[in-house]
């Protein structure tokens, strides 16, 4: 049977809003889940956010209760949500300005390398001989306009996305260690000799990371696999390329892309930074034993 309108069940099926009672609204404040009309809405990141709140206050004397609004791994939502993309772009390019401007002693200082004796230098040198920092700054070096212009693209399409899905936080742990993972895959298993540099290991790790992510999310996974695919060919396609570094951060960031955004809620943080853990504690093992291999 209908009811009409102005019945008691009906006068109980919305709210009214809590600083104009007589406005009935089906609308609550993501910040403390009161009920707010049209005109007391402030738009947030996400949803709406009453005046109070978004003065600072809750106006009955204590802080709002409800949960600051969190991305799908957990993370805070930032008002920039691609400034950590920025910024990783920005020390590229600044490196690479270095790089032109100093010349090769400069790239061959920070590259990564295993363990090869420089006749200039007279002495030996790389990572079996304790420059683990190499492992690191080889990240951020590129080998010319093309390798830079590439990778920097490639991060902004990628990482851009990426970072807003996961927060800050979550998105900087995942492109350090599956760039990490890529370097240590590289010493491992390349030539000792054989100097590599640049930041698609790191890279590939949100590929990885990103076809979980849609995956996740139901999107279609053709668009992301095509573009897996299309690198993978000039991965193995083109001389003169680390394909260790590629695999190595590939798998790195499937793994850890994985853990964040299938952690269960009760447990996030411990298993997302659990994973990270995890996979830094391989790259650790990797390196000590490709030292150990090579002194």
């Amino acid at each position: 049977m209908d009811q009409q309108a102005g019945s008691p069940q009906d006068a109980q099926s919305a709210p009214g809003c809590y600083r104009h009672p007589d406005r009935e609204t089906g609308i609550r404040c993501t910040r403390c889940e009161r009920p707010i009309c049209p005109e007391c809405m402030v738009s947030a990141s996400v949803g709406f956010q009453c005046p109070d709140c978004v003065r600072g206050g809750s106006g009955t004397g204590h802080a709002p209760t409800a949960a600051q609004p969190r991305t799908i791994a957990g993370g805070t939502i930032a008002g920039d949500p691609r400034l950590v993309t920025k910024i990783l772009i920005g020390i590229c390019l600044a490196v690479f300005l270095v790089q032109l401007s100093v010349g090769d002693r400069f790239t061959d200082s920070l590259t990564l390398l295993g363990q090869a004796y420089v006749p200039v230098l007279g002495e030996v040198g790389g990572v079996a001989e304790g420059q683990w920092y190499r492992l690191l700054t080889s990240m951020f070096l590129h080998g010319g306009y093309v390798h830079i212009l590439f990778n920097a693209l490639s991060l902004w399409w990628i990482g851009g996305p990426l970072e807003a899905a996961l927060g800050r936080a979550r998105y900087i742990a995942l492109y350090f260690i599956s760039g990490l993972a890529g370097s240590a895959l590289t010493y491992l298993i390349a030539v000792p000799n054989q100097p590599s540099l640049g930041a698609s290991g790191a890279i590939f790790g949100l590929f990885g990371a990103t076809a979980v992510l849609m995956r996740r999310l139901q999107y279609d996974m053709r668009p992301i696999i095509a573009l897996l695919v299309i690198n993978l060919i000039f991965t193995f396609g083109w001389s003169n390329i680390a394909w260790q570094a590629h695999i190595g951060g590939l798998v790195a960031g499937v793994v850890i892309g994985y853990a964040m955004v299938h952690a269960p809620r009760e447990r996030r943080a411990l298993v997302q930074y659990g994973t990270c853990a995890l996979v830094l504690a391989v790259v650790v093992i990797m390196t000590v034993l490709r030292t150990a291999q090579l002194t």
